[in-house]
């Protein structure tokens, strides 16, 4: 009885609360001063983290009035509680912190070849309380090995990043120090031969032509790319954005400090690459989208074969739609998550194995970066190889594409982090984007079957009653968008990085941005204004 008083109430001050944010003006401080809200927020798991961020606009008057008839009848029911209060993931939290810098500066030193001052300004601004600044702090650049260290020994270890030729920066563990760099993986493939710069785009950057088709109004394109750079809010931060008609680069703009070459992380468009190079084993038959995954699951149960995680399938974990635990949206991502693989070097693979099912597979759509890894894992074991493996994602797509910008980072156990670490350029995205705008064909070349991009256009039916606006690793137009085509579909990365492709009028729009903050870019409102740009 007690639980369902509980809940009720939480319904009433969420509404209460929404209701204040659209009509009213309360302060952040009082909010916190409320035991009522804060004794709820860890046991009911209310994450108001958006909803904090937008009461530091507003006054406490009216909000006062309304919850204060709430607060006073609460306390005789949660007296005799207690607040579960202390985070007992802080050290690992600390931990994964450090980490994060690690990679994000080891990658922005050698992966990008920017400057310290350019990564804070820029890449670490992200960060809540970026560690040190461009003059120093607690960090060490190592410039031989090119690696980075984060922190001082103590209670929480000292993170390290290492660059690895042909796959960019990788985390080690705490227990590990750069004495052990030569046990990491790389990749040291030759690249096909030619000087990019000597051939034609797309295969190469040469451009020769750069006259706008007669249907291409240019005053409405410069107006389009100045919707992308010159954006209300300082939370975003366009740093280049690429528009492809006809396979013609039309438009090509960047920031100050930013150009043709600068790679920057792809964040989860990575996730769209991972699903093509998944489909070109599906389309040779080495994989089956409705066949289960036939993994060992961890832990393992003492029958193994009744394991009912035994029944998804890799449709459904390409549809984000596994029914496994949601690890990365339960707030944890950052202490025990896919955040671990991804900054504190543990495995990619043990993790995305070790959730427990919560629902039946491919009835519940939850974005969780473990379900990427699941079906990357399915690859691996298809290939069989190792070495296969490792050069599979170059030999079967990027070189064929001319992508020789892209790097596809491993954890150090030398499993591909397709869900987000990549790092690239704007014309390879836009290679890879006229991948999927030409069905599938690379001079001359299927590459990937019109079957396979049916899947990745076709909503998951998991998110019918949200809008169908997720396929196969892509991101769809939803239901209730009728400004833009609806046969338009990208990739969708954090911090604004979009691949998108318009099938209708023969576009490829890429726009990679650094942005921070709430507030998400638009990338069908680009669309949108690209579009009227072509008559």
């Amino acid at each position: 009885m007690i639980e369902g008083f509980f809940s009720a109430m939480i319904f009433v001050i969420k509404a209460r609360v929404h209701q204040l944010i659209v009509e009213s003006k309360i302060s952040t401080q009082y909010f916190w001063s409320l035991k009522a809200i804060n004794c709820f927020r860890n046991r009911y798991k209310i994450e108001y983290s958006v909803i904090l961020a937008e009461l530091e606009k507003f006054e406490m008057t009216r909000f006062v009035a309304l919850i204060f008839p709430v607060v006073l009848f609460i306390p005789a029911v949660t007296q005799a509680q207690q607040d579960e209060t202390y985070d007992y993931w802080q050290h690992q939290r600390e931990m994964v912190r450090r980490g994060q810098h690690a990679v994000f500066m080891c990658n922005g030193l050698f992966t990008s070849n920017r400057s310290l001052e350019q990564l804070y300004e820029w890449e670490l601004e992200f960060f809540e309380n970026p560690i040190g600044d461009a003059k120093g702090g607690d960090y060490r650049v190592d410039t031989e090995r090119k690696a980075v260290e984060i922190g001082a020994p103590g209670e929480v270890p000292v993170m390290r990043a290492v660059f690895r030729e042909g796959i960019g920066c990788v985390i080690l563990p705490p227990d590990q120090d750069l004495d052990d760099i030569e046990r990491l993986p790389e990749l040291t493939l030759p690249y096909p031969p030619g000087d990019p710069a000597n051939i034609p785009w797309p295969d190469g950057d040469l451009i020769s032509d750069n006259s706008l088709p007669a249907n291409v109004d240019s005053n409405a394109l410069q107006a389009a790319s100045n919707w992308a750079f010159d954006r209300p809010s300082d939370e975003q931060q366009t740093v280049s954005l690429l528009v492809v008609y006809k396979g013609q680069i039309i438009h090509e703009r960047y920031a100050d400090g930013f150009d043709m070459t600068t790679r920057t992380r792809t964040w989860s468009t990575a996730k769209s690459i991972a699903s093509t190079l998944i489909g070109m084993l599906v389309d040779a038959g080495r994989l089956d989208l409705d066949e289960p995954l036939g993994f060992e699951w961890l832990p393992e149960s003492r029958s193994p074969e009744n394991d009912p995680r035994n029944d998804i399938t890799l449709r459904n974990v390409l549809n984000m739609s596994s029914g496994l635990e949601t690890v990365d949206n339960s707030g944890l991502e950052y202490a025990i998550g896919s955040g671990l693989s991804y900054w504190a070097g543990a495995s990619s693979v043990v993790g995305a194995r070790s959730r427990a099912l919560t629902h039946t597979p491919g009835t519940h759509w939850d974005y969780e970066n473990y379900d990427t890894l699941l079906g990357v894992y399915a690859m691996k074991l298809a290939l069989g190889g190792e070495r296969e493996y490792a050069e599979f994602p170059r030999k079967a797509l990027l070189d064929k594409l001319g992508m020789r910008n892209t790097l596809v980072s491993t954890d150090r156990f030398g499993d591909f982090v397709l869900s987000s670490q990549v790092y690239t350029n704007a014309r390879d995205l836009a290679r890879f984007g006229l991948l999927y705008l030409q069905n599938g064909v690379w001079n001359g070349e299927q590459l990937i079957s019109e079957e396979w991009i049916d899947f990745v256009r076709t909503p998951a039916p998991a998110t019918e009653e949200i809008g169908n606006m997720y396929g196969g690793q892509w991101w769809l137009v939803p239901d209730d968008r009728d400004d833009v085509p609806e046969d338009a579909y990208a990739t969708n990365g954090n911090r604004g990085q979009y691949t998108i492709v318009v099938p209708t009028h023969d576009l490829v729009i890429v726009r990679r941005g650094l942005d921070y903050g709430r507030q998400g870019f638009d990338r069908w409102g680009l669309t949108r204004e690209v579009i009227k740009a072509i008559n």
